[in-house]
């Protein structure tokens, strides 16, 4: 019995050296993508509305011969940009669509969210096993939270190698956004489109206006 404890115990320190190791690879920034690659897995996390025209202005400007193959990940409920998506990538084959549970729909309460973002992220556990990305794009809104905490967790248990790149909407000029917020401790790089955002979040980068 007792042996059976210290192994668990074991268990528990690893994985918790493990995390420890991944959070502080990220703090650093150290977002090297597999350079060694020729092509590079790509998920492209797209919101609605506003968030996935941000999203999609970044697609042209792509190294496509780089990222690829490339999989958008949206919410089963999201018609529009789907239709956007096709019309972006033309006569392109290299990319594919899944879909997940919306996270919090339009008046649902913070606390029930909370069940429906669990169960999205549930759903999008086979998305990424399957498909073993080398790198998310997303700038939110709450569609990429699921993709991003399962990417992390399976680079936590090293079953992927994956680098996250979240990119803030050029909407947000004072305050990071809810997503933002959540991402800044998991983000391998944070992009803000605004300079006073790097007052924010010490961790970010700013290029100027991307989207």
């Amino acid at each position: 019995m007792e042996w059976y404890a210290a192994m668990l115990l074991l268990i528990i320190i690893a994985c918790f050296i493990r995390v420890i190791c991944v959070f502080c690879n990220v703090v650093r920034m150290e977002c090297n993508l597999a350079v060694q690659k020729s092509s590079l897995n790509t998920i492209i996390c797209i919101g609605s509305g506003g968030h996935t025209t941000e999203m999609l202005r970044l697609i042209p400007i792509m190294n496509k011969n780089k990222f690829k193959p490339r999989l958008y990940i949206l919410s089963d409920s999201d018609v529009c940009s789907e239709i956007k998506i096709h019309a972006t990538e033309r006569s392109a084959t290299n990319y594919g669509l899944s879909r997940i549970p919306r996270c919090r729909k339009v008046r649902q309460s913070y606390l029930s969210s909370v069940f429906s973002t669990l169960y999205a992220t549930f759903r999008t556990i086979p998305i990424i096993y399957k498909f073993k990305p080398d790198v998310i794009l997303c700038n939110g809104p709450g569609t990429c939270i699921p993709v991003c905490a399962v990417a992390f967790m399976f680079r936590c248990l090293f079953l992927l190698d994956c680098r996250i790149i979240f990119i803030e909407s050029i909407c947000r000029v004072r305050t990071l956004s809810l997503s933002g917020r959540i991402l800044q401790y998991f983000a391998d790089l944070i992009i803000v489109q605004w300079p006073h955002l790097r007052n924010i979040c010490l961790r970010a980068k700013y290029l100027g206006r991307l989207t």
